[in-house]
């Protein structure tokens, strides 16, 4: 996209300038106004839109740019390798076992790349992590501005790799990070931007496909300027009722934010290496209008459903709030976490952070309680790929069952209870059995 100033419209009053936060406009001679002069912009312009607002008298406008880009100078799916002060993501591990598959899939040439933005004392370390679950080659972003993130510094440092690189595929997880800059990074390259994807698969393009086979389909209506091997991007659409597939025919890099716990990670391979790219960055501290002052983390108990290898969740069956004491006993005693239904959020009955589906965390536990869920089809978007669903609900027809391993027709103020007493019973002739 881009901005379009209309001069025999524009009166040369200056109101774009005050609303542009880049200072990008500037006048230059016209005589077709009283003042002999309009609005023009200046290559500073981000495409922010504030100053299309800002115009009383429709002199600018927003003007879509077709854009071809040469798709044989890109190469190589890059997966941006999320770390927090020297954490990495577990979605990040994700991204690089989806990224190893996709990448073999487009050609045994195509290299999985993971990209490292941060402090060098904070990223160094997580290089062999990185080579361990799949990457064969790892990008190195280093600087101290980039020590937190911010949205501007983290933006201006990946887009410089991007045009000094080239991949063909960047790959983002759907975390509060990657939503907020994916998409800066997208507008950036002028490419397109799938958001929140639940699958990925290599798209080998029409024209390339049929010529190819040397068939006889007549294929004056493919487009011969779509010579690539792509990826199809799967997301939930219309509040997850159908799977919308989207592709990126004319421009790189494709770029997609995928949900955490969605992706298969690979089994680790201890001394696992490959090769190192230092990438020299030239953001620096002007580049960055956001200063943080102070970092406060959060004294609440967080819940991490990512992780967990079981999952209790209760929902509206519960009845009342109280309905999370009988969820959290069940939790602490198989050794889980809790989770919640959107309902029972909804409803205030328990917080935002416990909530599984579409709209909360996407898990995929070793075992999933779905206590007094119905099963609603946003909710079984988020926990379907769970490796076992045991569901207890006292409606017999209710959605849940048709996803879940095992179901228990009943009260779960009944139920719950005797599965506690049984796993007491159990532990006991464990315990027993190891004397």
């Amino acid at each position: 996209m881009a901005i379009n100033i209309i001069k025999e419209k524009c009166i040369g009053c200056g109101l774009c300038f005050k609303s542009c936060p880049k200072d990008a406009f500037y006048f230059e001679k016209y005589d077709g106004n009283k003042l002999g002069k309009v609005a023009a912009i200046g290559p500073s312009c981000d495409f922010c839109n504030q100053c299309l607002t800002s115009c009383k008298f429709g002199a600018i406008e927003e003007k879509k740019i077709e854009v071809q880009a040469d798709l044989s100078e890109y190469k190589h799916v890059w997966v941006f390798a999320e770390q927090r002060h020297g954490k990495m993501m577990n979605v990040a591990l994700e991204l690089i076992g989806e990224g190893y598959r996709l990448a073999k899939e487009i050609s045994e040439d195509t290299q999985v790349c993971a990209v490292l933005l941060g402090d060098e004392a904070d990223i160094d370390p997580l290089v062999d992590e990185c080579f361990a679950y799949g990457a064969e080659k790892v990008y190195k972003i280093a600087s101290p501005v980039l020590k937190n993130y911010t949205t501007d510094g983290y933006t201006f440092a990946l887009k410089e790799a991007i045009d000094q690189y080239k991949p063909e595929i960047v790959l983002y997880g759907a975390t509060h990070i990657g939503r907020d800059f994916a998409p800066r990074i997208a507008a950036r390259c002028n490419t397109g931007l799938t958001a929140d994807c639940t699958r990925l698969d290599v798209r080998v393009s029409s024209y390339i496909e049929y010529t190819s086979k040397n068939t006889t389909l007549d294929t004056s209506t493919l487009d011969p300027n779509d010579p690539s091997t792509g990826i199809k991007q799967t997301r939930p659409a219309f509040g997850g009722n159908l799977m919308a597939t989207i592709v990126c025919p004319r421009t790189r890099p494709q770029m997609s934010t995928v949900r955490p716990g969605v992706m298969q990670k690979r089994e680790p391979v201890a001394g696992a290496k490959g090769e190192v790219v230092e990438v020299k960055t030239t953001v620096s501290d002007k580049d960055i209008h956001i200063k943080i002052k102070d970092i406060v983390k959060s004294t609440k108990v967080m819940v991490s459903l990512t992780d967990a290898e079981i999952i209790c969740s209760g929902g509206r069956g519960l009845g009342d709030p109280s309905g999370f004491e009988l969820i959290k006993k069940f939790a602490d005693k198989v050794g889980g976490v809790v989770g919640s239904s959107r309902a029972a959020v909804d409803a205030g009955w328990i917080d935002h952070s416990h909530q599984v589906g579409q709209t909360g965390t996407t898990v995929k536990p070793n075992i999933y309680f779905a206590c007094g869920i119905s099963g609603a089809i946003q909710h079984l978007a988020g926990m379907q790929t769970s490796e076992c669903i045991v569901a207890i609900n006292k409606d017999a027809d209710a959605p849940i069952f048709e996803v879940a391993d095992y179901g228990i027709v009943g009260d779960l103020y009944k139920v719950i209870p005797e599965i506690i007493a049984e796993w007491d019973n159990a532990e006991a002739l464990y315990d027993a059995s190891t004397k």
